[in-house]
């Protein structure tokens, strides 16, 4: 993963709760087995008609919303299975920051493993984003460290996340990566478990 510290981007705003990770990716698109590659599938019956044509309506489908990297939705988003493509697809598709009310617990998990970050806000400040989102070009700055949401003009808001998980994303480590921090004391520990099993062994 990449170390995530600071980020801005453009907002897009999809007003809409209880998005489970079905309509995030649908079931027909989870036969690969790497991460890369979901991204265009995201929101797949949303974005596209039925004949396969673009939904013009669908708020990512809006020009002005083209080059947004940052998410705000409504309650309970990534609720239903607990599938980790849904994160997989956000990622790839180019969202760094999803920001909502309330997530699914499993989701809100997998986005932190994938390194995408799900930022909880108040209602009236997920309210205000939504607002402030029609606008061209809106842009947020999350600020990890600090753990903030600011943007261009006057908003500003603190969002909780676990140490542990801060600490896992400021340096861009994922399971793999911390306990390769330890590679020293494992192979040490092996080593002397070696040793000890010949010196254990019967001999002959």
């Amino acid at each position: 993963m990449e170390p995530f510290q600071k980020y801005d981007g453009i907002v897009c705003p999809l007003d809409r709760a209880n998005v489970d990770t079905d309509q995030i990716i649908p079931k027909q698109f989870l036969k690969r087995i790497e991460r890369q590659g979901f991204g265009q599938f995201l929101f797949y019956n949303w974005r596209f008609q039925d004949d396969g044509t673009t939904n013009e309506q669908f708020i990512l489908n809006q020009p002005q919303y083209k080059d947004s990297s940052i998410l705000v939705a409504g309650e309970n988003f990534g609720c239903g299975s607990s599938r980790e493509h849904a994160p997989w697809s956000l990622l790839d598709y180019g969202f760094k920051v999803v920001i909502a009310t309330s997530f699914a617990d499993i989701f809100y998990n997998n986005c932190l493993k994938v390194g995408l970050l799900p930022v909880k806000l108040q209602q009236s400040e997920v309210d205000t984003l939504l607002e402030n989102a029609k606008q061209p070009n809106y842009r947020l700055f999350v600020h990890l460290e600090e753990q903030t949401v600011t943007d261009e003009q006057s908003f500003k808001a603190s969002f909780s996340i676990d140490p542990y998980r801060k600490e896992m994303l400021l340096n861009g480590w994922d399971e793999i990566s911390l306990t390769l921090q330890y590679d020293d004391q494992i192979k040490r520990y092996e080593t002397r478990e070696e040793e000890l099993r010949w010196e254990l062994s019967p001999r002959t």
